[in-house]
């Protein structure tokens, strides 16, 4: 927004200039999120814990220690996606359909999970496994139409080759699908120790800001042998906007947390990552990026193959978090130490450009 106003001013005004870089609006956008987030995220969580009361926000299917976080209010997820939503609107272009789709796909797997997180405080239960699984997978064939429609490239391309690119054709929505339904889930599943889903998408949301940037670029995705997006070079401002509320979140999120981000937060986090790879051509790369989540949903899959199958569990406890705790991990341990191996694997995933 601020660039349309401000922007056009610099022909009178030299140095309104600099609302045409990104970088500046990257750094406006994390500055703006993170001080809204700090400002106004004591009044959300007092506002959430008087509407909240004493309800029980903790899962039933977690280890007994974690009983005593009963009464800590959840949906903490509405002030990431208020603080990256108002900083986005205000220091992003407002004239490219990109912008426009992944705010959607923010604010819709917002609502679904909304829709879950009232119904589980309401003691309904929450949403079925069926049914917050249908509204997932229609809002995003819904997103994969609207790309086809805008005449977005259909096309997969493929990690580590030169010139390997998959014409996906029709064939482009389900797996548009797939990767917001499996990247929003894979979060989701993630939530379930204090800080332990936020790191991850901070580091995420760096790792895809940098992909933006190169993938915008005409003369750095030439270099680097990957898909020129035009318009791409928007997508840092949504990336360093999650940035930002992401780390105003964690003041609050640290163990021992004040507020739980809730299915508002974890699905519509983990859904923004899966647009942003889709959007800058690196889909596949998000198996690597979002690593540890790809780790939580695998165990739980495992897991309930495994009794299925055999009647034994493979883990303690799945997600795999629970089974490090069970082990006698303390939860300060295993939090920082899943950061670290989120680290770890952006670093792996920035180094595989230079693999082709």
């Amino acid at each position: 927004m601020l660039y349309h106003l401000l922007y056009p001013l610099h022909v009178d005004l030299s140095y309104f200039r600099v609302f045409k870089y990104t970088s500046f609006r990257v750094f406006m956008a994390i500055l703006t999120a993170l001080f809204i987030g700090l400002v106004f995220g004591r009044p959300i969580i007092r506002f959430l814990k008087k509407k909240q009361g004493q309800a029980n926000n903790v899962r039933e299917d977690v280890p007994d220690s974690h009983l005593a976080k009963s009464g800590t209010p959840t949906m903490g997820g509405i002030l990431i996606l208020i603080t990256m939503t108002v900083s986005f609107l205000l220091w992003a272009r407002l004239d490219l359909y990109i912008t426009w789709i992944a705010l959607l796909t923010a604010v819709g797997f917002a609502l679904i999970g909304l829709i879950d997180d009232l119904s589980k405080i309401r003691k309904k239960g929450g949403l079925s496994a069926l049914g917050k699984l249908s509204l997932q997978v229609g809002f995003s064939f819904l997103i994969g139409f609207l790309f086809m429609y805008l005449g977005f490239d259909t096309s997969l391309v493929v990690p580590f080759f030169k010139n390997l690119v998959i014409p996906l054709g029709l064939l482009f929505v389900p797996f548009v699908a797939l990767v917001l339904v499996a990247s929003s889930n894979a979060v989701n599943l993630t939530d379930g120790l204090d800080g332990l889903a936020i790191g991850p998408i901070i580091v995420s949301s760096i790792t895809y800001l940098l992909f933006a940037y190169l993938a915008g670029n005409v003369n750095f995705s030439e270099y680097l042998q990957i898909p020129y997006i035009q318009g791409a070079s928007e997508l840092c401002i949504l990336c360093g906007a999650l940035f930002g509320s992401a780390l105003s979140f964690l003041w609050y999120n640290t163990y021992p947390a004040q507020v739980f981000m809730g299915d508002i937060g974890s699905l519509s986090l983990g859904g923004t990552l899966g647009v942003i790879a889709i959007m800058v051509k690196q889909e596949l790369l998000l198996i690597l990026v979002g690593g540890v989540f790809v780790l939580e949903a695998s165990s739980v899959i495992i897991q309930v193959l495994s009794f299925r199958l055999t009647g034994k569990r493979v883990f303690r406890m799945a997600p795999i978090h629970h089974h490090f705790e069970l082990k006698g991990w303390a939860e300060p341990k295993v939090i920082v130490r899943f950061w670290i191996i989120s680290i770890i694997l952006a670093i792996l995933s920035l180094a595989t450009l230079k693999l082709r």
